[in-house]
């Protein structure tokens, strides 16, 4: 009985000494937190997509309490959401490049060639790990709609040819289909660098023209067309740098065989055969000859 009482006694000895020392810590050590912080994360949108460059819209809130971003990083809330922010911590709203998703593979159906049909599990995950889908190319889309799951704003639709169309009225380019595509063909970009390469093939001439009737050849006109130092050359495939040279202009897609280099303005596809009419021609250049070519099935 002695030594029931005796642990017992230790016990709650232990818990009032360390419960002492939690309160005395909590008193003298606790850093105080800006009561604004709380009210400035319930006037985010409370997404959490990461679009910001922050953990998540806490983390938001906390950088703009402290005045290290403007209410604009936040590409997810409302214009007049990001002024009642600004109001609210004095600040000016600030402006954001606005930034979305861009897929770098025009290869849908009928254009990249298949040469197997591929029965299984619907994801481009899945299609990816078993054979490739069936398709030639390795490096293309699938076209399983795994970027549409992913998407959390509905900011994603598949098209006829099975290639994944971004609204870029509702892109937060918060990455999420960036990182749900198997190939990477997903990348986030200013929405004004209308400058795409929709292939990300590496191939060139003929090995290339083989798999796919929208691959980029290697042909390099786009890098000739261009300003200098805009487009150059690198794994037999165009890299447009904008800090390197320009204007860019769209010019430089005019003479490319295969239209793998589009100029976009706005959502990419939306001039697509695919959106349009029977017989109806999409996209041409001065002088009548279409720059994507398009392949009826």
């Amino acid at each position: 009985m002695t030594n029931l009482l005796t642990a017992a006694a230790i016990m709650a000895g232990l818990g009032l000494f360390f419960g002492t020392v939690l309160a005395l810590a909590y008193r003298f050590l606790r850093v105080e937190e800006d009561p604004r912080l709380d009210l400035v994360e319930e006037m985010l949108p409370g997404s959490n997509c990461g679009a910001c460059g922050e953990p998540g819209c806490r983390g938001l809130a906390e950088k703009l309490v402290a005045g290290e971003v403007q209410p604009a990083k936040c590409t997810v809330s409302s214009p007049e959401g990001l002024v009642s922010i600004a109001e609210f911590l004095g600040v000016d709203a600030g402006e954001e490049e606005k930034r979305v998703a861009r897929l770098h593979c025009a290869g849908g159906l009928g254009r990249a060639l298949q040469v197997a049909a591929y029965e299984g599990y619907e994801s481009c995950r899945a299609a990816h790990q078993v054979g490739g889908g069936g398709r030639e190319c390795s490096w293309g889309g699938l076209g399983r709609a795994d970027c549409r799951e992913a998407c959390d704003f509905d900011a994603i639709a598949m098209n006829a040819l099975a290639l994944p169309v971004v609204d870029v009225e509702k892109c937060t380019a918060c990455g999420d289909c960036v990182d749900a595509c198997p190939r990477d063909l997903f990348r986030i970009e200013p929405l004004g660098h209308n400058l795409i390469v929709q292939c990300s093939a590496p191939l060139a001439a003929d090995e290339a023209r083989r798999i796919c009737k929208v691959v980029c050849d290697a042909c390099g006109r786009c890098a000739q067309d261009a300003a200098g130092g805009l487009i150059h050359m690198e794994n037999n495939l165009p890299v447009v740098d904008y800090s390197a040279g320009g204007p860019a202009a769209p010019e430089a897609t005019w003479r490319c065989p295969t239209g793998a280099i589009q100029w976009v303005v706005g959502g990419q596809f939306a001039d697509d055969p695919a959106h349009q009419a029977p017989g109806e021609e999409a996209n041409r250049r001065p002088g009548g000859a279409p720059t994507q070519r398009s392949l009826h099935v």
